[in-house]
């Protein structure tokens, strides 16, 4: 999922996607990871720590990053779209591991991908408040909170104005936290990280893992009619209709489709709702922690400016509901929340300026939590940068910008919270989906990117035709000149990533120009490949597996910002 506040962007999907949390995935293995996050009140040891710190297999096959002149410089993407749907289809669990290598290999080969650090995330939360609780993969739960100084009321910041409230079609993980405290599916996740009933009360798995039959519990919406399987039935098609134009239509694409194109999910009666998958997948049941009944209804939404939502009493598991309203501010404007934070409007803020880091590392209201996801900056690999380029030159220019990124500067000195530095993609300590650990090598030295890769990253701009004439003081001009723009939103660390490679690049007279844009506005321009260069980007994983990864970048994705393939 894609997040937005303070440092992040990308997503999280609510335990597998805001369409649905259904994704592919196939494992052996059930997941039993631990997907709550513990809060790590910052204490002097972590400020020194933040300060110093498809048809025939497609084994084998890379991404066409040959000399030869197509016409184009982006990479020939159909080898790599044929490996994701060959690792969603295997049952030979082991082999699945190797394929989703492969393809991590493929996108980090074309360098359009820059991954900076793997995700933490940090919030502010008043000392009165308790029982709030976040997942690895960047959903936050009010529903249970209890607040001394306001009993039953909550006044919370997680962004600015929402891109979408319809679950079907949201992809931020500022979305999926309404998400999760507005609605519900069949399973949902407790304080613990653990999956556990929400909508269907149990459920039943065929012995060859592929078919389920989901036993669900009387409901009712807040309108007082009853919720049924068809409920189900419905929204899940919803997803993969074209006129819903859902970026995580392909998820579903683990559910058998029907001779009419219609997803095998039926409902046998009003409260039994059956699945069956295409094949195995361990991770099937997170998925169904989608939200589609609600403990919370929205009362009131003034747009750029709030939203109220009160209590359903017609919620399944209204008793355990603990808050009445969720007042929520809609800005991302850091000085302003971290202002209204201070004179107590507010309980909750997801994001602090980038300046106040430092000192809140001490304050006990400051949290420091884990996420499973990587914050990284993308190219358009359409974009007319690379006009006249063959396809490995584009990515020889690709991989020279990524070298000269100092991305242990950016760690020290804008996200200042022990972020680990990123070497990979799919971030280290996700599952492999066989029992195992996936990160298995590193794509570069981290640590070393920066001025020390000056020049190899010389080197491999004059492969791609440029030449370079010393300044006498350590830069260097180049020719012909090079320059593209940053697409980014206005939070602060953002823009402070920017500018850090902004100059960064400058030492080999690379002229980056940031564009800020509000929120919205960010997302859809990226997302439609409306930008001329690079763009910054992060993504919180919906599950744990690496497809999930994976599978944002085929040719088909709604999230494939680089445009591969397109």
């Amino acid at each position: 999922m894609k997040k937005n506040f303070g440092k992040k962007v990308g997503a999280c999907v609510l335990a597998a996607s805001m369409v649905l949390s259904m994704t592919a995935c196939n494992s052996s293995t059930p997941s039993n990871t631990d997907t709550t996050t513990t809060t790590t009140k910052a204490k002097s040891d972590s400020a020194t720590e933040a300060t110093s710190a498809e048809g025939t297999s497609a084994e084998g096959t890379s991404a066409d990053t040959s000399s030869v002149d197509t016409g184009s410089a982006a990479p020939d993407w159909s080898a790599y779209d044929a490996l994701i749907d060959e690792i969603r289809t295997t049952t030979d669990f082991a082999a699945r591991v190797d394929l989703m290598h492969q393809a991590e290999d493929m996108l980090m080969d074309t360098w359009a991908v820059i991954p900076i650090y793997y995700y933490n995330d940090v919030y502010l939360q008043n000392a009165d408040v308790d029982g709030i609780f976040s997942t690895v993969f960047g959903m936050k739960f009010f529903m249970s909170a209890t607040n001394e100084s306001d009993p039953g009321n909550l006044k919370i910041n997680i962004a600015s104005e929402p891109d979408y409230l319809d679950p079907a079609l949201t992809s931020s993980v500022d979305g999926g936290c309404l998400a999760v405290n507005t609605f519900a599916g069949l399973n949902t996740y407790n304080a613990d990280g653990q999956l556990v009933p929400a909508v269907a009360e149990s459920y039943d798995v065929s012995e060859d893992g592929t078919e389920y039959t989901f036993h669900l519990r009387e409901s009712k919406w807040s309108n007082g009619e009853e919720v049924t399987a068809n409920d189900f039935v419905y929204s899940w098609n919803r997803v993969i209709a074209d006129e819903t134009a859902a970026d995580y239509s392909y998820l579903l694409d683990v559910i058998e489709r029907k001779d009419d194109g219609s997803l095998a999910v039926d409902a046998t009666d009003d409260y039994t709702l059956t699945v069956k998958l295409v094949a195995p997948c361990a991770y099937f049941l997170d998925l169904t922690a989608f939200p589609t009944f609600y403990p919370f209804t929205l009362q009131t939404w003034n747009h750029n400016e709030s939203m109220i939502y009160v209590k359903n009493d017609n919620y399944y598991d209204a008793d355990n509901v603990t808050i009445n309203t969720l007042e929520f501010m809609l800005s991302d404007d850091d000085t302003a929340i971290y202002a209204a934070y201070n004179s107590g409007d507010l309980d909750f803020a997801d994001t602090v300026p980038n300046d106040e880091i430092q000192s809140l590392l001490n304050n006990p209201e400051f949290h420091i939590v884990d996420n499973l996801g990587t914050y990284y900056a993308g190219f358009n690999v359409n974009s007319d940068m690379f006009a006249g380029k063959t396809v490995q030159q584009a990515a020889d220019m690709r991989h020279a910008i990524s070298l000269l990124i100092d991305r242990q500067y950016i760690v020290d000195t804008v996200g200042q919270t022990g972020q680990q530095l990123a070497d990979t993609f799919v971030p280290i300590g996700m599952a492999d989906g066989n029992g195992g650990v996936f990160h298995n090598k590193s794509y570069y030295d981290a640590a070393a990117t920066g001025a020390d890769q000056v020049e190899e990253a010389k080197a491999l701009l004059e492969g791609a035709g440029y030449t370079f004439t010393d300044n006498g003081d350590g830069s260097y001009a180049i020719s012909p000149a090079l320059g593209f723009e940053y697409l980014t939103n206005t939070t602060t660390n953002h823009v402070a990533i920017a500018e850090s490679i902004q100059a960064d690049l400058s030492i080999l007279g690379i002229e980056v120009t940031i564009k800020q844009e509000d929120w919205n506005v960010f997302l859809a321009d990226r997302k439609s490949g409306n930008y001329s260069g690079m763009c910054r980007e992060g993504w919180l994983a919906d599950y744990n597996d690496p497809v999930n990864m994976l599978e944002i970048f085929t040719s088909d994705s709604g999230n494939n910002d680089m445009q591969l393939g397109k």
